[in-house]
């Protein structure tokens, strides 16, 4: 083909231009498009600790150019025993609503900063800002802006030394007058001013009310705003970055050196989250749900790993037989017993209204012929246990009505169960060869997860009983 058939484009990273052939339209699109191709990357606390680690932060952004919105979180641990700069802000606040003097904590505070920041030999001062958090914190401002202020900062400085615009999340990210978050408001928002913004750096964890206030996620909410600019950029992927490689198939404080789960789906990852798993935060995986956006939970300081790929659905075979097993202790078992009760219409409905009534939110509700049992938190259920008993004879009038307590609960989760015949067998089976009696099973009619009630102090052989036969002999 002819030099005046080719078109030619800068490669990103390349540093020189490659002809590329002028084979159709479509190709020619193609490669426009890669070339506005967008990334946005949420880093954590860890992350950005300390001066070192903004460096590792920097040469990641810059080693692609794709990564044009970055999300930072407060600084955390620089070692262990420190302390992360949210909860000294929360201190700092505290003593400002106790009437104390908090100048001596507020210096200490920006003496974090004023290290990061000459470390990384910037000419930025935060005097202002920190001058308007003192005087903000002794008005009685309120705890979410003080909180917020660890990713404001940080945020700044930031912005600062990569060269990237400042976006006050507090502009583009809004709640509602309940302190619910408004997400198609916010995605308005946050679409608008970012399309005047080639990079930029949005701080994580906050936003703001109708009036303008400070309001604040959960902990471990800059993952939301990450998931947040996301979707309002359509990205391409969000990168979440971390101090570890990836979701590991479960708790490395139970299995050592667990396996990293190389990709897992939406629903999967919902499962193991509400089991205990941590990584990322839950809730961010819905804004990324309704554009289809991929994750990709990276290490920092590990950047040549592949991490974790969390997609939507996938036609990869996941390399176990399960992707993850996580768990929680602390529920209890109410079981109720009366002959005849599957012929009874609406049993189930007043049982669970009488724990409605009560305050108290149910976790499975496994039933026989005869039988219902209803798994609830131990601790919201005893102070209450009473009368949910005396309700539940009246509502329904048992035959037999009896607790059990100290259970935990442990999710076996993974597509790949749905193409495996005997995975519950092979479970039972594990348990049995570590003496561990189950005391409840409940299975969803996704396949997607199977779910395995025994005694709290049987909880961490039971998790290593799993892994060893799923993972380890690869059954």
């Amino acid at each position: 083909m002819s030099e005046t058939n080719s078109l030619k484009i800068m490669v990103t990273g390349a540093g020189k231009e490659i002809p590329l052939p002028l084979l159709n339209e479509d190709i020619q699109y193609e490669n426009r498009r890669n070339l506005k191709m967008k990334k946005v990357v949420k880093f954590g606390g860890s992350s950005l600790a300390s001066a070192e680690q903004f460096r590792k932060v920097g040469e990641i952004i810059h080693a692609e150019k794709e990564r044009r919105y970055v999300v930072p979180s407060a600084p955390g641990k620089r070692y262990s025993g420190d302390t992360k700069v949210t909860d000294m802000l929360y201190d700092c606040y505290n003593s400002a609503s106790a009437n104390g003097d908090i100048s001596g904590k507020i210096k200490a505070i920006q003496a974090r900063y004023q290290e990061i920041i000459d470390g990384l030999g910037l000419e930025l001062s935060l005097d202002e800002q920190f001058a308007e958090i003192k005087e903000k914190f002794e008005e009685g401002v309120g705890s979410d802006y003080a909180a917020s202020r660890g990713e404001f900062l940080n945020g700044i400085v930031m912005a600062a030394y990569l060269g990237y615009e400042f976006v006050d999340a507090a502009e583009v990210i809004r709640f509602d007058e309940d302190g619910v978050f408004d997400s198609e408001t916010t995605n308005d928002l946050m679409r608008a001013r970012l399309e005047t913004a080639e990079c930029a750096v949005i701080p994580g964890f906050y936003g703001a009310m109708p009036d303008g206030s400070i309001k604040t996620f959960s902990r471990g909410g800059s993952d939301i705003t990450g998931s947040i600019v996301a979707r309002a950029v359509h990205a391409d992927l969000y990168e979440n970055w971390t101090d570890v490689s990836g979701f590991l198939v479960t708790d490395p404080h139970i299995v050592p050196n667990p396996e990293t789960i190389e990709t897992i789906t939406y629903r999967e990852l919902r499962e193991l989250s509400y089991m205990g798993a941590t990584v990322l935060h839950a809730d961010a995986i819905f804004p990324l749900r309704q554009e289809g956006i991929p994750i990709n939970i990276k290490n920092t300081n590990r950047p040549q790993d592949p991490g974790t790929l969390i997609v939507e659905s996938t036609c990869r075979q996941p390399k176990f037989t399960i992707t993850g097993v996580a768990g929680k202790k602390g529920f209890c078992a109410i079981n109720i017993e009366k002959d005849q009760m599957n012929s009874e219409i609406g049993f189930g409905r007043k049982v669970l209204q009488v724990f409605e009534e009560n305050g108290i939110s149910f976790e499975h509700v496994p039933s026989g012929i005869d039988t219902f049992t209803v798994i609830v938190h131990q601790s919201e259920f005893m102070e209450k246990e009473q009368r949910v008993i005396s309700g539940l004879h009246r509502a329904v009038h048992p035959d037999t009505l009896d607790l059990e307590s100290d259970l935990a609960l442990i999710a076996v989760v993974g597509r790949g169960m749905r193409a495996q015949r005997g995975t519950a067998a092979r479970i039972f089976a594990a348990l049995s060869h570590t003496h561990i009696n189950v005391k409840m099973i409940d299975q969803g009619s996704s396949e997607l997860n199977i779910i395995i009630g025994v005694r709290n102090e049987d909880f961490e052989n039971a998790v290593k009983a799993i892994y060893d036969i799923f993972v380890l002999t690869h059954l």
